[in-house]
């Protein structure tokens, strides 16, 4: 593979880390968590999705989508909930969460909340839930930011429920001591301790990612079995790596040395699109992120993704997203001030002496 596909999707969809805090917890003890849509005004303002891991400090634990079976977690597991479902972390199988904060439900009520979530009174970023028995549990709990539109195929190749066992296990594993940093950093509370969790947060997703990869069974399709597959790795790889060439599935095939019949079924199979249509979509991502974080004009950026013209440029992102590209540019400006401005407030009020209510 010429280029790492995988890296360069995660740019372009903005993979962002965000660690808030970690549960510690006696049995029996229960943390319920809101499905993501509710909880991104409060963590992560103005991302399109919120993804949330957890990783087993020590102890063992359950986490189950609210409703389905649960999935037993041992010290060094990682788990991910990448649709961001509402969910459920006890001491045993079964178990709801009862008391309501901000989004989280917590049995028996912790003396100490997330802080920055706001809703407690002592600064602090550790649950402690005491429910009296003797086995005891640490969680890191942690969420993940990214795009989902205009197209973003990694969350579609991705199951509801994502557990990797022992990637956290032994004292060499870098995850491990992610994990043992996390508690650390959140009770020391140095300066830059929270960008430093947030990009190991990113680094811990993508070799979780990698991983799950190596684990996949040869059946399995999707855009990271895609990526795994030699011939459709190199098809995506090229179409990664030069998005505003003219291709067309003949030129495809040819520097994929495959014939058209099986680069077409196998990029269809893994993939579930063609490959020309997958690069129309491409596209757009790109597009869009352009339009967001640069000041370019919409001739330069549509000539960028392989477009002649404006005019051609435009009538394609408009199908893709609903408005042209500068209606959608302004929007997103607006968006993001409107974001600066409540997260430049929530800071001030947390400054301030005083009890804290939620927002």
């Amino acid at each position: 593979m010429s280029r790492d596909t995988l890296s360069d999707l995660l740019r372009t969809v903005r993979l962002r880390g965000a660690f808030y805090f970690y549960v510690e917890g006696a049995d029996p003890w229960v943390v319920e968590t809101s499905h993501a849509r509710d909880l991104i005004p409060l963590i992560l303002p103005g991302v399109e999705h919120m993804m949330e891991f957890h990783g087993i400090a020590s102890g063992s634990c359950y986490a189950a989508i609210v409703g389905e079976a649960p999935i037993h977690l041992n010290e060094g597991d990682i788990v991910i909930f990448p649709h961001g479902d509402a969910h459920v972390m006890s001491s045993v199988p079964g178990m709801r969460g009862r008391l309501h904060d901000g989004g989280f439900q917590f049995t028996p009520r912790p003396a100490q909340l997330p802080y920055a979530l706001r809703v407690c009174e002592l600064e602090g970023t550790t649950a402690r839930l005491e429910g009296g028995g003797l086995e005891r549990t640490t969680v890191v709990c942690g969420f993940l930011g990214c795009d989902a539109s205009p197209f973003n195929p990694l969350l579609a190749s991705m199951p509801r429920v994502m557990r990797m066992p022992g990637v956290a296990s032994g004292g060499s594993s870098w995850i491990a001591n992610f994990l043992r940093s996390v508690v650390d950093e959140a009770s020391r509370k140095r300066p830059g301790g929270e960008a430093v969790l947030e990009r190991m947060s990113e680094m811990m997703f993508v070799e979780v990612l990698r991983r799950y990869v190596d684990a996949m069974p040869p059946e399995q399709t999707g855009w990271l079995a895609g990526i795994r597959d030699p011939s459709v790795g190199r098809a995506l790889s090229l179409l990664h790596e030069r998005p505003a060439e003219a291709w067309t599935l003949e030129r495809l095939c040819e520097e994929s040395a495959l014939s058209r019949s099986v680069l077409y079924e196998r990029f269809v199979h893994f993939i579930g699109q063609p490959p020309m249509q997958y690069l129309a979509q491409w596209r757009m991502q790109l597009a869009a992120a352009t339009l967001r974080d640069t000041d370019a004009k919409v001739l330069e950026i549509a000539i960028r993704v392989g477009y002649e013209s404006e005019t051609a440029f435009s009538r394609a992102f408009k199908r893709a997203v609903g408005e042209t590209p500068g209606s959608w540019r302004r929007a997103q400006r607006e968006q993001e001030q409107h974001n600066a401005t409540k997260t430049a407030a929530n800071r001030l009020a947390d400054s301030l002496p005083g009890p804290r209510t939620d927002t």
